[in-house]
């Protein structure tokens, strides 16, 4: 696992350390101490802790014009040991939506495995977003990872089949966004 590094092709635009608004403002990555693991695999230091021993991030992206963040994951989310969604939501999701942050999106082509839990904080994220036609979407989750969340986290997070294969590493971030947002409404065009 310590050669999985964070997308890095959009740093030109924006580092969220360098950032004043991003919580992990004036966080400084090692390039070559390994510090953090998860369970007995080490992991790349360029990744950032969001208070959970096992999932670990790093926001990509921000625009807060346009109301985005665009986040790669690491690792297992687990909310049935130790309430992931809780830290991620107290440690990072909170500073975004103070910011107007009101739409998320997720890559996790390495989120290896989700154990569900209590729903409140997704719940509470999602009421908080609501207003302002915000939505949390997760992309590219393996089947099985789709699987764990079932009906769980359905009625607040998009994920599965409509949400997979979309080639975001070569778009710019607002065309990912723009993609996400096609595809929800082409999903909410299907329950009507």
């Amino acid at each position: 696992m310590h050669d999985i590094e964070p997308f890095f092709r959009w740093r030109d635009q924006y580092v969220a350390s360098e950032d004043p608004q991003s919580p992990f403002f004036g966080h400084i990555n090692s390039e070559f101490e390994f510090s953090d693991a998860i369970y007995n695999y080490v992991i790349h230091p360029q990744w950032d802790s969001c208070g959970s021993p096992t999932l670990f991030l790093k926001v990509l992206f921000v625009d807060y014009d346009r109301q985005f963040a665009l986040i790669e994951l690491l690792g297992e989310w687990n909310d049935a040991v130790q309430n992931d969604v809780m830290s991620l939501k107290r440690e990072v999701i909170n500073e975004m939506i103070d910011a107007d942050i009101t739409q998320f999106v997720f890559f996790c082509d390495n989120l290896l495995n989700f154990h569900t839990g209590d729903d409140d904080y997704y719940e509470e994220w999602i009421e908080e977003i609501c207003e302002s036609d915000g939505w949390v979407a997760f992309l590219d989750t393996f089947d099985h990872v789709a699987d764990e969340m079932g009906e769980a986290i359905a009625q607040y997070v998009h994920f599965g089949p409509a949400f997979n294969g979309i080639p975001w590493r070569e778009m710019k971030p607002e065309f990912i966004v723009e993609v996400v947002q096609e595809r929800l409404m082409l999903a909410q065009k299907r329950l009507h």
